[in-house]
């Protein structure tokens, strides 16, 4: 194991390692708080779900805008300067939620908040792709998925003991590891956006590369499909805990146990599944992936005991294992070098769409109709997703574009 764990390391540049250690971190302070925030809004301002999925849907409509217009400033300006922006300004926006007293104070600031801290999205995944070559991306991104599965473990395990006590608390320990995080990519994290001989691009042309994203016609329907499947998986972050409590009277702990169990399994076994499936069809793993979400979502709906819940978990984690790295790696692939900003930028479209109205729908239904319909209508929503991406597996697959790098080699040799 630990000869295996060397190579690991040593397949790797530093540099990577070191932002590896940043995110793992800095993600630590948000899965402390994330989890339990649709929580804290319903029960600090004692309003329903459909409330609370206006102040999320609003971080995310507000975030699309953000993410875009950080996405030309890193291919125009680099990476490492949003990338302390985005901390410095998390850490301030996050204590000014803490201290909110009214809820009608939550949308305006949801708006300032949303657009300013995804502006440095972008440039974390470019950083990525800048810092790797194209056949270690898969595994890159499935190594972070790792490291950020091990701050699922700390965070939500302790969080849930702190909002039992102090909501605010979680607040303030997510601002000061933002601070710490900060410092780390000062002091040892260097600027990574390569090199160009071309003449420097005017600010007006940089947002104009929009419309080259736009025109990647491939790419968009890759991305319209991840819409499908995103807005059912961010349930299970933005409305599961809500539903836990108040259809079965799960609590935090609860709660915050099922999404360490999910962790637990990506820690274990996430590095071994990307190794299986670099080797298969993009497309078609990501359709298979869509299927473990739709087996698992679909069992909200019905189960009711504590520990078929777990099991629903485990099955979405399946999935995770199986679409996170994958998907990213096919985003970072498809843009070219001196547009990877943007072309991540509109990656981050299909988290950013279905995070801005999933809750306000799911809000809906939970509020005004049976909260099982909920999941009943994920699982349907995912059984399109799979079968469109093996429509795009039909339609794109055999491009070499669209290959992962082992199985270019194998077209090549063939």
């Amino acid at each position: 194991m630990l000869n295996r764990l060397r190579n690991i390391y040593n397949d790797f540049p530093n540099k990577f390692w070191v932002v590896v250690g940043a995110s793992f971190i800095d993600r630590i302070g948000g899965t402390l708080l994330f989890p339990f925030f649709s929580l804290y809004i319903t029960q600090k301002f004692n309003v329903g779900m459909t409330q609370a999925g206006l102040v999320l849907g609003t971080f995310s409509a507000f975030g699309l805008i953000g993410g875009m217009i950080g996405g030309a400033l890193t291919d125009k300006f680099g990476r490492k300067n949003l990338i302390l922006f985005g901390l410095v300004f998390s850490a301030i926006s996050t204590l000014s939620l803490g201290m909110v007293n009214e809820f009608s104070v939550l949308i305006p600031l949801a708006v300032v908040i949303g657009l300013l801290s995804n502006i440095a999205g972008p440039a974390h995944q470019a950083m990525v792709a800048d810092l790797l070559p194209e056949d270690k991306r898969q595994e890159g991104f499935g190594i972070l998925r790792v490291v950020g599965n091990m701050s699922w473990i700390i965070g939500p395990t302790i969080g849930g003991f702190i909002a039992n006590r102090s909501y605010f608390m979680l607040f303030v320990l997510d601002a000061v590891i933002s601070c710490i995080v900060a410092v780390i990519v000062f002091s040892y994290i260097p600027e990574t956006k390569p090199e160009t001989t071309k003449e420097p691009e005017s600010m007006l042309k940089t947002f104009a590369g929009y419309s080259t994203v736009a025109k990647d016609y491939a790419y968009v329907a890759f991305l319209v499909v991840s819409m499908l499947m995103g807005i059912v998986y961010q349930q299970m972050y933005n409305t599961l805990s809500v539903y836990l409590r108040d259809s079965h009277g799960i609590e935090p702990q609860g709660y915050g146990f099922l999404l360490t169990t999910s962790a637990f399994i990506v820690i274990l076994f996430q590095f071994t599944t990307t190794r299986l499936i670099k080797k298969r069809p993009a497309f078609i793993m990501m359709g298979l992936g869509v299927f473990f979400y739709m087996i698992g979502f679909g069992m909200f709906g019905f189960v009711t005991a504590y520990w078929l819940f777990a099991v629903a978990i485990v099955i979405i984690t399946i999935g995770e294992m199986v679409i996170m790295p994958t998907s990213s790696a096919l985003a970072t692939n498809f843009a070219p070098e001196d547009m990877r900003g943007r072309y991540m930028a509109v990656f981050g479209l299909s988290w950013a769409i279905p995070a801005t109205i999933g809750p306000s729908l799911a809000g809906l239904i939970l509020d005004n109709y049976n909260p099982n319909l909920l999941w009943y209508v994920g699982a349907g929503i995912c059984g399109v997703a799979v079968l469109s991406f093996y429509g795009l597996h039909l339609w794109l697959g055999k491009s070499e574009r669209f290959l992962t790098p082992e199985l270019k080699q194998e077209s090549v040799s063939a």
